[in-house]
């Protein structure tokens, strides 16, 4: 679905990015982890466009016409507060140029499917901060690209709701046949939600170290998190 090249990137002639080379698989979760200023954010910025590519290539379903072709989320929902939320999920698809009144139909459907419908009508503001980024990433979704980016999309939420999001976004990440790539400094949260994560690290940042995730469910789950948090806090401080 993603595969990224030999990527290098320098902000006023300060190399920001060396030889980046990362893949995600359709239907995989994957996510990069790093500390703060490795360039986390501005890889993400290339791969959507906001960014210019200086150096290597980017394909997305083979091809290097990547452009406009992710899905991207911040950390903020950035809801519209004067919108229902109905009328937020359609937004997407009205900016397209679908008709107000099939966008809102195929929103509620969606609303529906996610037993999200009884807040259709409701506002951003009469709405939790989970249930809010539950919406935006269904609005994200009606974007029609299925490779989501994700930006510290769950970093705002406290530690229960963040959980209980995490298992929502699992899924709706396998119901709507998403593929993920999803930055984070929560290192629990990368194991929990990961097939695959890829360490950044240095300045300027390189992919460090690539750990494949895999959870045994007939052992102490929390053990074997344990010691994957533990491997990744010793190469990040190495």
């Amino acid at each position: 679905m993603l595969e990224i090249k030999n990527l290098s990137y320098s902000y006023h002639n300060n190399p920001v990015l060396d030889d980046i080379n990362i893949h995600v698989s359709e239907g995989e979760i994957v996510s990069i982890v790093g500390s703060s200023g490795v360039g986390k954010s501005t890889l993400f910025n290339i791969i959507a466009g906001i960014e210019k590519l200086q150096t290597g290539t980017i394909e997305i379903k083979d091809s290097q016409d990547f452009l406009g072709k992710v899905s991207y989320m911040l950390q903020k929902d950035l809801l519209l507060q004067h919108k229902t939320i109905v009328d937020n999920v359609a937004l997407p698809l009205i900016i397209r140029g679908t008709n107000r009144k099939s966008a809102r139909e195929k929103s509620l459907k969606l609303l529906k499917q996610f037993n999200l419908d009884d807040y259709a009508d409701k506002y951003p503001s009469q709405l939790s901060g989970g249930m809010r980024q539950r919406v935006a990433l269904l609005r994200t979704y009606m974007l029609e690209e299925k490779l989501f980016l994700l930006d510290e999309a769950f970093s705002a939420l406290d530690a229960i709701t963040k959980n209980q999001l995490h298992n929502w976004y699992k899924e709706v990440h396998k119901d709507l046949g998403l593929t993920t790539l999803l930055i984070t400094h929560d290192i629990e949260e990368a194991i929990t939600l990961s097939h695959r994560i890829y360490i950044l690290k240095n300045k300027p940042g390189q992919i460090v170290k690539e750990i494949k995730i895999v959870l045994d469910p007939k052992q102490d789950v929390d053990i074997q998190k344990l010691k994957y948090k533990k491997e990744i806090l010793n190469i990040l401080e190495i």
